[in-house]
């Protein structure tokens, strides 16, 4: 099932998919309840998405406030030049900054958009500054969050 994409899910695996999202500690029992299907099938049927990579994990959504990470900003980062190598490097850098929660590269306005946790404004000031000083890095903009209205993992099934 590797080859597994959007087109080839059932309104069962879609479903499945759905409630997942919404919750992924639930047992297989009750997941196989809430799709109308036995558990053997289920387990099957999810332990195949999860082989095609379209389900890749589970986790606990964990306030970062509650554990010290009171700031929450975001990095349009511009590099030097756009030659492979050199994004490479950046990417390979930052992604191993435990405070970069994640990274992306994109288009228009930059090269990467990163989002990263601080514990207080030195702590953002740091990271700043270490991401200003990061090799081949042109410019950097910050973007402190004031307010999250939204935030939902995952996408609309």
């Amino acid at each position: 099932m590797k080859s597994d994409t959007a087109e080839t899910l059932d309104a069962v695996d879609r479903q499945i998919l759905a409630e997942l999202q919404a919750d992924g500690r639930m047992t297989n029992v009750e997941l196989a309840r809430r799709v109308d299907l036995s558990a053997p099938p289920c387990l099957r049927r999810v332990r195949r998405l999860e082989e095609a990579g379209i389900i890749r994990g589970y986790h606990a959504d964990i306030d970062p406030v509650a554990l010290g990470w009171q700031i929450t900003f975001f990095a349009v980062v511009g590099l030097e030049s756009q030659k492979h190598a050199i994004l490479s490097a950046f990417e390979a850098d930052v992604t191993t900054w435990p405070e970069v929660r994640e990274c992306h590269m994109i288009r228009g306005g930059g090269d990467f958009m990163l989002r990263l946790v601080a514990r207080d404004t030195a702590h953002e000031n740091h990271l700043t500054n270490r991401l200003t000083s990061a090799a081949n890095v042109a410019r950097v903009m910050t973007l402190q969050t004031i307010q999250t209205a939204k935030e939902e993992p995952g996408v609309p099934i």
